[in-house]
């Protein structure tokens, strides 16, 4: 896969080219990058790449003509796809990067600036207009990193082991579990006992039902389009909510023979000396 980035701030990328995991995949030729400085094409003596808003307003346009005279410098290969960073763009997904990733020999990524791009460009020259998230940046250089490292991580070998790709945040439909190491008792935190057990099955499960729990919390929206994406969906998790249910009901049976691993920093000083102290250590 190769990446092209056309920019008017190349300096960005600079150490990131050679930058963990991207460095070893570039290094190794599993992907390419080349960053393209937008000013190398700008226009006249000064090398202009902006002007003034046709109907008024505040700040300054990027130019057509210098994008596509980037653009069009920097395609070579046949299965190539065009996009442009703003915040008016569809909103990007992992669905989406593998899409790419399978489909694309390489993208060409365009970084906006000051008000934007002329929507000539948008129209006529980009495949796709993309946004990283509702918010605003000064430029398009971190969206266009965000693209490239989450499409890199899917080309063969750039990833040391593939296996883990497929149980990661949204590839399931869901966020990913929670993850522990050693320590297994960290100041009176512990490791759950279903981790430390050795029992696969049990572990698998236990982690499914986490993952669930964890998108139920923070981004139930993803259950939502996995529904519309697959009706059939909806009658295995009904099965896991169902054990979802008998786990949390051991976890209790549990906590209450064990006791419970440690305080509970919520609290204010006040509701402790009023509930009284547990008299236990956490060292």
């Amino acid at each position: 896969m190769q990446f092209d980035i056309i920019t008017l701030l190349p300096q960005f990328f600079t150490s990131l080219q050679s930058a963990g995991l991207i460095g070893k995949a570039i290094e190794a030729g599993h992907i390419r990058l080349r960053i393209h400085d937008l000013r190398t094409f700008g226009i006249g003596r000064y090398r202009q790449v902006d002007d003034v808003a046709y109907g008024g307003g505040a700040g300054m346009v990027l130019r057509p003509e210098p994008i596509v005279a980037a653009i069009e410098h920097a395609r070579t290969a046949a299965r190539c796809r065009v996009l442009v960073l703003s915040p008016q763009g569809r909103l990007w997904h992992q669905r989406l990067a593998r899409e790419l990733a399978r489909t694309c020999d390489q993208l060409i990524l365009v970084c906006g600036r000051y008000e934007g791009i002329d929507e000539r460009v948008t129209q006529f020259w980009a495949d796709m207009e993309i946004s990283i998230g509702d918010y605003v940046l000064m430029g398009g250089e971190i969206a266009a990193w965000v693209i490239v490292e989450t499409i890199a991580r899917l080309i063969p070998g750039v990833v040391g082991n593939p296996e883990s790709l497929e149980m990661e945040s949204f590839e399931q439909g869901l966020l990913d579990y929670p993850q522990y190491t050693r320590p297994a008792n960290f100041r009176g935190y512990r490791v759950p006992e279903v981790l430390r057990s050795g029992d696969h099955a049990r572990i698998a499960q236990w982690r499914r039902l986490q993952a669930l729990k964890k998108t139920l919390q923070n981004r139930p929206d993803l259950l939502c389009t996995s529904l519309q994406r697959s009706p059939t969906w909806v009658s295995s998790w009904i099965r896991w909510l169902t054990a979802l249910e008998q786990f949390f009901h051991n976890i209790t049976v549990q906590r209450v023979e064990e006791g419970v691993d440690a305080p509970d920093h919520t609290k204010t000083r006040d509701e402790k000396d009023a509930h009284g102290s547990s008299g236990r250590t956490t060292g």
